[in-house]
């Protein structure tokens, strides 16, 4: 048999061995490794046996690399086979979502922030420091005191509301009075603050703020009202206390989600639901243990770095472009769509800076002062698929708060899905009106208009989702309509029409 034994076998054998010792030794190596590391010895004569066990250790890994280069001499030859199996190349339409991508992110950024600063170093030097603060703080914003009285007096509706609720618990108060009373109160922490804009030509960013504060009040309030009015009737309806006793006696946890969760009128859960980062009262919230400050902090210095960017592109870029534009309704349509386009980009930065600093930075810092537990804000709305998604994901309190005292509620009293979703948008596109119309006292319905808009939209990405499952065509109609013609679009005539505004008032 040895006789018959070809050059090529032996070669194979040999080599087969050649692995086999190198593994084993390999193996016994790494054994002996770990067994040293983990052996604790008090010998004064440790040092010694350490040096020597590293000197054994060298040669036997010398015996190892010539061994492995005698492996390499055996199984990496020329006639080896390179292509051993079927690969797809990794940008291909198989395999390009099924690894990272992160370079490429990270050449993107760097691609966009080598091209910005261009664009910033030469707009400063074509048009030098264009920054002056007279459009947000004018000489105006110095008497801009009864906006700034009427933001005090906020919590007195608040307040009222608590004593409402505090009747109806002691029943000293029936249900029709009690509703009639929430609806004056909430309507009326809207209308004062209308009321006092309209009446004193203020600073656009005071008027802003100040409708963003009345708006928020008045839907904590409607969510502090609806939500008691669903506790006096569940407390009216179910025996609580009995359902209590009868899961202690049966030692079975009860499957009401209202037990240990009592209706009360507590004015300390109406304060802390008054400042804390949502807009759905509830008794009690997800809290955290404490208080983390060297955090805050630097939120707190990523916010003000943010907002002064933010800042620095509406008054060297925004402005100019506006100020040199037509109005997009009056003008050559060809010249309007190149204003559109070039505010876009700007546009786009100051939105999604807008959109970090409040919902990331401001509302976190607040949760974090607080220590209010869920701080799920917002979703990935930038990955959304149809514009009822974005919708969903983009600010979550005002969903939430949505999906409990609209939406269902349309539901429960047999109004169609549609409809009910229809009105979500109805209410949405109103309070989108109020915070921009009233601060510039026009009032054209631009924003409310653009909301409305967002429903054949939702039907159309709706649709083209459902017929391309795995593409992102939704998706960049999104950003399409919305980000890149949509805004653009609603600064432009605003700003056009609060020109003529201010033009006739002058004139006057």
């Amino acid at each position: 048999m040895a006789a018959l034994e070809s050059p090529e076998n032996h070669i194979k054998a040999t080599a087969t061995s050649t692995a086999t010792t190198s593994s084993s030794t390999t193996s016994d190596l790494n054994f002996s490794v770990r067994r040293r590391s983990t052996t604790v010895t008090d010998s004064p004569s440790t040092e010694m046996m350490e040096s020597e066990d590293l000197k054994s250790n060298g040669k036997e890994c010398d015996k190892v690399t010539n061994e492995n280069r005698s492996d390499i001499k055996f199984n990496y030859r020329p006639s080896m086979p390179a292509h051993r199996g079927v690969r797809e190349s990794p940008l291909s339409s198989d395999a390009i979502f099924k690894q990272s991508h992160a370079g490429l992110f990270n050449l993107c950024i760097v691609v966009l922030v080598a091209i910005n600063s261009r664009l910033i170093i030469e707009n400063i030097i074509k048009y030098g420091w264009l920054i002056n603060g007279g459009f947000w703080f004018s000489s105006k914003s110095l008497r801009d005191w009864p906006l700034f009285m009427c933001c005090l007096s906020l919590p007195a509706f608040p307040f009222a509301a608590y004593l409402v609720e505090k009747l109806a618990y002691q029943n000293y108060l029936p249900q029709l009075v009690v509703v009639f009373l929430h609806t004056i109160i909430t309507t009326g922490s809207l209308l004062y603050p209308v009321l006092v804009i309209l009446r004193c030509d203020s600073a656009f960013l005071s008027g802003v703020t100040l409708m963003l504060f009345s708006c928020i009040v008045w839907l904590k309030l409607v969510s502090y009202a609806h939500t008691n009015s669903d506790l006096r009737a569940i407390a009216k309806s179910i025996d609580r206390v009995s359902i209590f006793e009868k899961a202690q006696q049966e030692d079975v946890p009860s499957i009401s989600p209202y037990v240990g969760n009592p209706y009360d009128t507590y004015f300390k859960s109406l304060v802390y639901f008054m400042v804390a980062p949502t807009l759905c009262y509830q008794s009690s919230y997800p809290r955290t243990e404490s208080v983390r400050k060297g955090w805050v902090v630097q939120q707190f210095v990523k916010l003000i770095i943010f907002t002064g960017f933010m800042g620095f592109i509406i008054e060297q870029y925004i402005n100019p472009i506006v100020k040199n534009s037509q109005h997009p309704f009056k003008g050559n349509l060809l010249y309007a769509i190149e204003r559109v386009l070039k505010l876009s980009v700007p546009n786009l930065y100051v939105w999604l800076c807008m959109f970090y600093c409040f919902f990331h930075l401001w509302l976190n810092i607040l949760a974090e002062l607080l220590c209010f537990g869920d701080r799920e804000f917002y979703k990935d709305w930038w990955n959304a698929r149809t514009v009822e998604e974005y919708w969903r994901m983009w600010n979550m309190p005002v969903h939430k708060w949505m999906v409990r005292h609209i939406y269902f509620p349309c539901l429960r009293n047999k109004i169609p899905k549609g409809l009910a979703i229809l009105i979500a948008f109805l209410v949405s596109a109103v309070f989108h009106e109020l915070c921009i119309a009233v601060p510039c006292h026009v009032f054209k319905l631009w924003a409310f208009i653009g909301i409305m808009l967002q429903v054949p939209l939702v039907v159309i990405t709706k649709f083209l989702q459902n017929k391309f499952r795995s593409s992102m065509v939704g998706n960049m109609i999104f950003w399409l309509f919305f980000s890149i013609l949509g805004q653009p679009m609603c600064v432009l005539l605003y700003y056009h029409d609060l020109m003529n505004r201010k033009g006739k008032t002058e004139s006057r």
